[in-house]
């Protein structure tokens, strides 16, 4: 293999945004570092390609980055310098309801309360002193939920919420059915049931994020998220090596530290026959979420919401009320598909008119399914947009449909479908993957993809964490070594 030295202080395995952060934290340091990736191109998460016709440049995962934005590490990276646009649209999010109405997520906690109508007081009462505190929350945040005790004030009042479902939360705070349903659209990131903690702190950090930061997408695709992160890689002196699966701790060079970015059930294959009996357990009885069913299409002209304000916005909603919502991502974590997905929505060209030839554009989509499902929701999402926007079907020039299944043929992270890197649920967020968070039993072996705290999101905090988390080893044993 294509290596330039005989060994390194670090290796890290996987090129997607957490393994790019850890390899850049500690590239940092003046330390070398070689990056492993399976593909043949960097990214995992943050790729795009031609997917339906040529000239449409579609994202091979996600698309909107508020995290990305909010991110305390890649916010004090020079990634403009190295590539980086990010596109705000008119407005971040909609949701759509079926009689024409629509709420309009705006930077503006008080235009965005002005679209809820009835809700406006109470969406304004309930936001505006989160976004005001968002500063101090963020590093908690995105550091993992316990936290939340550096900013105790602060911390509690979010807190105090954070731990209630969002079906209580919407009940609790608005009386209106849009502004319950605009609440649970942001409910419905968490990958959980609407009766479950803590789907609602994700309602609440995700529209804390929709004011403070805003919901971007990088300028010709979210490649270029990874390609920003590795040409800074690569201005430290780091390394990247493509097609070069790693399916064993024998295959890697010798490293004083080695960061795996990738799911338990990945590690388990890299290392198992190194780890100790209930650390192997411990990975086995890791839990995967639903998975998801995602579309691109290629369209002829842009989608004709019935309410002309969905054209504003960048990310769309699409599930109607609150207990539509709730009881379509209940179905998926039972097992079945539902009827009526709740539809993830984005469109970029009509902001980044770089990504189609001139006067086409494209879209991006997913329902929720269970984890590991074959079945081909193309017909049931394409509904649920047609629900909103009649016409839509007419403006199809091509489509691209990956089912939950077949999701980790590109990524193997994408266990059964799952984006999140595995269920987000209140005891697994807290001990995630175990109890030993980044650090594995192996005293040089570290796990740092969205399996360990934050969890799920372009935002490099789970590679960036893992990585000082090694350095702090290796500094204590430094100082162990000379007494």
């Amino acid at each position: 293999m294509p290596f330039t030295r005989s060994e390194y202080d670090a290796v890290v395995v996987g090129s997607g945004p957490n393994g790019l952060a850890a390899a850049i934290t500690i590239a940092r340091t003046g330390r070398s570092v070689l990056v492993l990736e399976a593909e043949s191109e960097i990214g995992g998460g943050a790729r795009s390609a031609e997917l339906t016709l040529p000239g449409f440049v579609h994202d091979v995962c996600s698309t909107a980055h508020p995290m990305a934005v909010a991110s305390p590490f890649f916010r004090n990276l020079p990634l403009a310098e190295h590539g980086l646009q990010w596109i705000h649209p008119a407005a971040p999010l909609a949701h759509p309801q079926d009689d024409g109405s629509a709420a309009i997520g705006e930077r503006s906690v008080g235009l965005t309360s002005v679209s809820l109508g009835e809700d406006e007081d109470n969406y304004r009462d309930l936001m505006t002193p989160l976004v005001a505190t968002w500063p101090k929350l963020e590093s908690a945040v995105l550091t993992g939920p316990l936290a939340l005790t550096r900013h105790p004030i602060a911390g509690a009042r979010f807190g105090w919420m954070a731990i209630q479902p969002a079906e209580r939360l919407a009940a609790n705070h608005f009386r209106g059915a849009l502004a319950r349903a605009f609440f649970a659209g942001l409910a419905a990131h968490s990958v959980l049931p609407l009766n479950r903690v803590p789907s609602g702190a994700f309602a609440l950090v995700l529209g804390i994020t929709l004011h403070a930061v805003g919901w971007p997408f990088a300028r010709g695709g979210s490649k270029n998220i990874a390609g920003a992160l590795a040409s800074y890689l690569r201005s430290l002196g780091g390394e990247i090596v493509t097609g070069t699966r790693v399916e064993s701790l024998k295959q890697i060079p010798p490293a004083r530290m080695i960061l795996c970015d990738v799911t338990p059930r990945q590690l388990l294959q890299i290392a198992g026959a190194e780890l100790r009996p209930q650390y192997r357990r411990d990975l086995e009885n890791f839990r995967y979420g639903p998975g998801v069913c995602k579309i691109d299409w290629a369209l002829s002209a842009p989608i004709p919401w019935k309410n002309e304000s969905c054209r504003r916005a960048g990310t769309l909603h699409l599930g109607g009320t609150l207990e539509e919502i709730a009881l379509a991502e209940r179905v998926a974590w039972q097992g079945e598909c539902p009827e009526k997905p709740f539809v993830l929505l984005t469109q970029p060209t009509l902001f980044d008119p770089s990504r189609a030839p001139a006067g086409k554009h494209i879209a991006w989509a997913y329902g929720r399914v269970p984890n590991d499902s074959y079945f081909d929701m193309t017909g049931r999402i394409e509904s649920q947009v047609e629900r909103f926007a009649p016409g839509f079907r007419d403006c199809i020039l091509a489509r691209h449909t990956v089912v939950a299944s077949r999701m980790s043929d590109h990524n193997a992270n994408l266990v059964g479908g799952d984006i999140t890197g595995g269920a987000q649920e209140l005891g697994q967020l807290i001990n995630r993957p175990s109890w030993r968070r980044y650090r594995t039993p192996l005293k040089n072996l570290y796990i740092c993809s969205s399996s360990t705290p934050p969890g799920g999101g372009v935002h490099g905090m789970c590679g960036h964490l893992a990585a000082l988390a090694a350095l702090a080893d290796e500094k204590s044993a430094g100082r162990k070594s000379k007494r």
